[in-house]
């Protein structure tokens, strides 16, 4: 990039599209021809293993579904993630009847999927699981060459400076989250919740028997669609929807054997959920 002076000759500036330009108008930021995204590590599967849905149920469900990743880890490179669950909902209680801001409560999220994701990477380790941070990310490629099993607690890095949502002081970027924004930083070509349910239902199925399974469905059509519940966090719709390299993402019932594997393998077992044209 070239070197081009003030008008007034005082201050050298390097040339760019971006120079002198308003990183907030609209009709700039549309107008702005840029190069695709590139997918950094495609071929690397990212799967949050659910809180409340999985870790909670401990011995109950935890070993069957890691006994299935280690199985196929010599066949596929996986990130593992791990949700929170019903001690996050604790200290969020305790957060909020103390009167703590949004950020300090997301703080408190993130330490409780810290500690399920120390749990699956303990038992993991005898097959190269390890624990890793946010920052260890570009060290995947690394990991995988050594038949490491990365795991990374699923908190997205806002911590301190989450966003208060419109209503209340629970943080809205959880884990679910979490994933959906590391699928598209690393552009992993396949995205799995591995939850206790089947997928995505009208309704709750657990509270109302009769909802009905929703087998695919588009981000947009869902977010038109303002359920009260859904199964994944409301915010990834969005993320879907507006990544330049995710496709889809989808929720499987980990608690039925080999479905994770089938998921792996590009199998339709749950719901998917995926990006419209």
């Amino acid at each position: 990039m070239a070197l081009v002076r003030d008008k007034d000759g005082k201050r050298l500036h390097v040339k760019s599209k971006l120079m002198g330009e308003s990183l907030v108008s609209k009709t700039f930021i549309d107008g702005l021809d840029f190069a695709p995204q590139q997918r950094l590590y495609p071929d690397v599967a990212v799967m949050k293993i659910g809180g409340q849905s999985i870790c909670d149920r401990g011995v109950k469900a935890l070993p069957d579904i890691l006994k299935e990743i280690v199985a196929n880890r010599k066949n596929h490179k996986m990130l593992i993630t791990t949700g929170g669950g019903t001690r996050s909902r604790h200290i969020y209680t305790i957060g909020l009847e103390m009167g703590m801001p949004t950020g300090v409560i997301a703080r408190f999220g993130s330490m409780i999927s810290d500690q399920n994701a120390l749990m699956v990477a303990t038992l993991l380790s005898p097959w190269g699981g390890i624990k890793m941070s946010h920052s260890d990310i570009v060290k995947l490629p690394t990991y995988f060459a050594e038949g490491i099993i990365p795991v990374m607690h699923g908190m997205p890095p806002y911590d301190y400076f989450a966003i208060k949502p419109p209503k209340g002081r629970i943080p809205i970027h959880r884990t679910d989250v979490g994933l959906v924004i590391l699928a598209d930083l690393i552009g992993s070509r396949r995205i799995l919740f591995v939850k206790d349910e089947k997928g995505l239902y009208t309704e709750d199925p657990k509270k109302n028997p009769e909802a009905e399974f929703i087998p695919r469905i588009g981000a947009r059509e869902l977010l038109e669609r303002d359920q009260d519940d859904l199964v994944i966090e409301r915010p990834c719709l969005e993320i879907i929807q507006n990544s330049e390299v995710i496709e889809e993402v989808q929720i499987i019932n980990g608690m039925v054997p080999g479905n994770i594997t089938k998921a792996l393998e590009g199998a339709h077992v749950g719901t998917i959920i995926y990006k419209e044209d």
